[in-house]
C-alpha cells in the first residue's frame, strides 16, 4: 500500500465508481486478473490489490484482463493531457501509433531524448517501457475490432498494428487469456457488433467502431463547435432525420487519405453513444484514426472533475449546469489548426470559414468518400507554399488573390507553412508545450493568442487561457464577472487574474465563456464591436 492514492482508489473500486474507469486498473493477486474500477465483482481485500496507471504495467506484472468488466473497453486516461511532461508526451505519441510506425527509436527522436532514457523513465513512472505500452495499445485496438466489427481475424491483426498474425494471437492470449475467436464469439452472443465492415480492395476499408466516452458528454456542444467552423469539401455536419448528430471530415493519415463520420445518438437514459464510421486507405491506419478522432472530440476528459471544479465558482455554476460534460475540442491535424488559426486571427468565424473553404477548394487534393459533403483534403503546408504567393512589398494586392486577407496575414500563413516544411517548426501531439509556444511566437505575425490556441487544440492542454480574447470579455460580462465597460487591456488583466481560480481547467472555462458570449450576441445583449472580432476558435 505504498501508493499515496491507495485509499482514494480503493474507495472508488469499493463504490464501483464508473468515473474512474480508464484512469487506473486494479490488479488482484489472488485471481491474477486486473479490472476496471467499476467491475461488479466482489471487492478484493486490500492486501491483494495493486493499482496500476496503465494496463501495460499490469500485463508486465503477469496479470490478465478481466473477462467480466472488460477494462480495455473504457475511455483513455485524462492524465496524459493534464501532464505536459515527458511521460504525458510519450503516451500521446504511443496512442497515435508512433512506436508501431517508427519504433522506439522514432519515439525517442520525436521526444528529443535517447531511447534508453525514455525506456527508463516510462518504466519508473508507469511500470512498463514504450514497447510494452504500445503492445497494450494494440491489444486494446484489437479487442474493440474483434468485438465491434466483422473484419476477418487476420485483418484485425494488421489493423491493430501487429506485424504478424502470430504476434497478434500471442498478445491476445497473453492479455485476455483467450483466443481472438473466443473474444469474438462472446461478442456475437451479446449482439454487440455494430454492422458490416468491408475491405473491398487492397486500398479500400470501411468499418464502424464505438468510441467509449465518459459521461456526461456535451455532444451538441462539441459537434456544433466543429460544424460552425466546417470547411466546405473537407468537413460536413448536420442532424439526421432521427435526431442523430453527424459530423464528417477527411483525414490525412500515415498510409494515405481517409475519412470519418461521427454519429452521436442520445440513449434512453439521456447519455450519448458515439460511433465512428471510418473509410481508410490501409488497415494499419485504424489505430491512428481512432486516436485522432478521440482527441478531436476530447473523449478522454474527466467531466466529473472538471464540472465540479468550475461549478464551485458561482459565476460559472449556471453555465456548467446548463451544459454538463462540456469539452474542449482538439484536432486530427496539428498543421491544419495552425493555418486555420492564422487565417482567422482578426476576423469572424464565418469569414474565416469562407477564406479557408476557398483555400481548400483551390489547393486541397481531391478525396473520394461515400460520406456526404466530403470531396477533398485540407491543403498541406507544401501545397500552401506552392499555391499562395507572397505579397510583393509596394505593389497592390490582387483582388482575385486566393487568400483575400491583408498582406501581413498572407505572409504569416506562408511563413508558417515554410517553417513546417523546412522542419524549423515541429507540431504534433508529443511536442513540449513551452517549446512549441516559443517556436510559434518566433514566426512573423504569430502572437500569444494564436500560440496558446494552437497549443490548446493540438496538445489538449486543459489549462490554457487565451489572454486578449474579446469574446471572453463578452462572455464574462454576460455572466456578471465584468461590468459593461468597453474592452481594454485592464479588463483583460482583471479577467485573466480572475481565471486563476479555474486552474487546471481554464480551457473548459474558455469554452463556457465563449458559449455565453455567443448566446449573448444571439440575444442582442453584447455590442457588435466586442462580438465582431471573434477569432477562429
Amino acid at each position: 500500500m505504498g501508493d499515496p492514492r491507495f485509499v482514494e482508489r480503493y474507495t472508488a473500486i469499493d463504490a464501483r465508481d464508473v468515473r474512474f474507469d480508464g484512469q487506473f486498473v486494479t490488479a488482484v493477486s489472488s485471481t491474477g486478473i486486473y479490472c476496471r474500477p467499476s467491475c461488479p465483482a466482489r471487492t478484493p481485500k486490500p492486501q491483494n490489490v495493486t493499482f496500476y496507471t496503465s494496463s501495460a504495467a499490469a500485463h508486465e506484472a503477469g496479470f490478465r484482463a478481466c473477462r467480466r468488466c472488460l477494462p480495455e473497453a473504457t475511455p483513455g486516461t485524462p492524465e496524459w493531457d493534464l501532464r505536459g511532461d515527458l511521460t504525458g508526451r510519450a503516451m500521446r505519441l504511443i496512442a497515435d501509433g508512433v512506436v508501431d510506425r517508427e519504433g522506439v527509436d522514432g519515439l525517442a527522436t520525436r521526444l528529443g531524448y535517447t531511447p534508453r532514457h525514455v525506456h527508463r523513465l516510462l518504466v519508473a513512472e508507469l511500470g512498463a517501457g514504450p514497447a510494452a505500452l504500445a503492445r497494450a495499445q494494440r491489444a486494446q485496438t484489437a479487442r474493440s475490432l474483434l468485438v465491434g466489427t466483422d473484419l476477418a481475424i487476420a485483418q484485425v491483426a494488421f489493423a491493430a498494428g501487429f506485424g504478424s498474425v502470430r504476434q497478434f494471437n500471442e498478445t491476445v492470449q497473453l492479455v485476455f487469456a483467450a483466443r481472438p475467436s473466443d473474444l469474438r464469439a462472446r461478442a456475437r452472443a451479446s449482439e454487440s457488433v455494430n454492422g458490416p465492415s468491408q475491405v473491398t480492395g487492397r486500398d479500400s476499408i470501411r468499418l464502424d467502431v464505438d468510441l467509449p466516452v465518459r459521461q456526461p458528454f456535451d455532444a451538441p456542444g462539441v459537434l456544433s463547435f466543429l460544424a460552425d467552423r466546417a470547411v466546405e469539401g473537407v468537413e460536413s455536419a448536420g442532424v439526421l432525420a432521427d435526431g442523430t448528430l453527424r459530423y464528417a471530415r477527411t483525414l490525412h493519415l500515415p498510409h494515405g487519405p481517409g475519412a470519418v463520420e461521427v454519429l452521436a445518438e442520445q440513449t434512453a437514459d439521456a447519455t450519448w453513444r458515439i460511433r465512428a464510421r471510418l473509410e481508410l486507405s490501409a488497415l494499419s491506419d485504424v489505430g491512428p484514426a481512432v486516436a485522432r478522432v478521440r482527441r478531436m472530440l476530447d473523449l478522454d476528459a474527466d467531466p466529473s472533475a472538471i464540472d465540479a471544479a468550475l461549478a464551485a465558482d458561482g459565476a460559472l455554476s449556471a453555465l456548467v449546469a446548463e451544459r454538463p460534460g462540456t469539452r474542449a475540442p482538439g484536432t486530427v491535424d496539428p498543421q491544419e489548426i495552425l493555418v486555420r488559426a492564422l487565417v482567422g486571427q482578426q476576423i469572424s468565424v464565418a469569414a474565416a470559414r469562407t477564406h479557408l473553404s476557398r483555400l481548400a477548394a483551390a489547393l486541397g487534393s481531391p478525396c473520394v468518400s461515400t460520406f456526404s459533403g466530403l470531396d477533398r483534403l485540407f491543403p498541406t503546408p507544401e501545397q500552401i507554399l506552392d499555391g499562395v504567393p507572397l505579397p510583393v512589398a509596394g505593389e497592390p494586392l490582387d483582388p482575385q488573390r486566393l487568400l483575400r486577407l491583408p498582406a501581413r496575414s498572407i505572409a504569416s500563413v506562408v511563413g508558417a507553412a515554410r517553417a513546417l516544411v523546412d522542419g524549423d517548426l515541429e507540431l504534433h501531439v508529443g511536442v513540449d508545450a513551452a517549446t512549441v509556444r516559443s517556436a510559434l511566437l518566433a514566426l512573423p505575425g504569430v502572437g500569444p493568442w494564436t500560440a496558446s490556441y494552437v497549443a490548446m487544440r493540438v496538445l489538449g492542454d486543459p489549462d490554457t487561457w487565451l489572454d486578449g480574447d474579446v469574446a471572453l470579455l463578452s462572455g464574462a460580462r454576460a455572466v456578471g464577472l465584468l461590468g459593461p465597460q468597453s474592452a481594454g487591456r485592464s479588463e483583460h488583466r482583471v479577467l485573466a487574474a480572475r481565471a486563476q481560480v479555474w486552474a487546471p481547467w481554464r480551457s473548459y472555462a474558455v469554452m463556457h465563456l465563449w458559449r455565453a458570449s455567443s448566446q449573448a450576441r444571439s440575444a442582442g445583449a453584447s455590442s457588435g464591436r466586442s462580438a465582431g472580432a471573434a477569432r477562429e476558435r
